[in-house]
């Protein structure tokens, strides 16, 4: 049986990341710059503190037109309730959480330090090439990250 996928394996380490002192319309200007939805809100240590999206951004907006902002630091507008994953979590349990939830990305974290992050479109990255380097594809099945044959699976139907 093939080794089983992690986090670690598949995540993107090299990110766009954001400090909470930092102007939120500079932070805007970023997202739109580097043509991404979010991006994880860390501090000076690398910890990650939340994440600043685009719904995030459209706050700034509104909130600027009805009123005056008290704060224009990303710290105000960033989500803080987090799902993240550990380096270690298989591809299948990361996919079950993009079934279930709507998020578009997840931080990877070592303790609460920022080491990656994973998005819907890296896991199915990932999932297709565990399928096309299985020769029969009728036969494969995806089994806790990692592919195996269907005579192969520990539980079998």
């Amino acid at each position: 049986m093939n080794q089983p996928v992690l986090a670690r394996d598949i995540m993107v380490t090299r990110l766009v990341t954001l400090s909470p002192d930092m102007d939120a319309f500079e932070a805007i200007n970023l997202l739109l710059r580097h043509e991404i939805s979010g991006a994880p809100v860390v501090d000076a240590a690398g910890n990650l503190l939340g994440v600043f999206s685009e719904k995030d951004c459209m706050s700034v907006l509104v909130e600027g037109a009805y009123q005056q902002l008290p704060s224009t630091r990303v710290s105000a507008f960033m989500g803080s309730a987090l799902r993240t994953i550990d380096e270690d979590a298989d591809l299948l349990s990361i996919a079950q959480i993009f079934l279930n939830t709507s998020y578009r990305r997840l931080p990877v974290v070592r303790g609460a330090r920022l080491v990656g992050q994973i998005s819907r479109r890296d896991v199915l990255r990932a999932a297709m090439k565990l399928t096309e380097r299985h020769p029969d594809r009728e036969t494969a099945l995806l089994y806790l990250s990692s592919l195996v044959d269907r005579a192969e699976a520990p539980i079998q139907q």
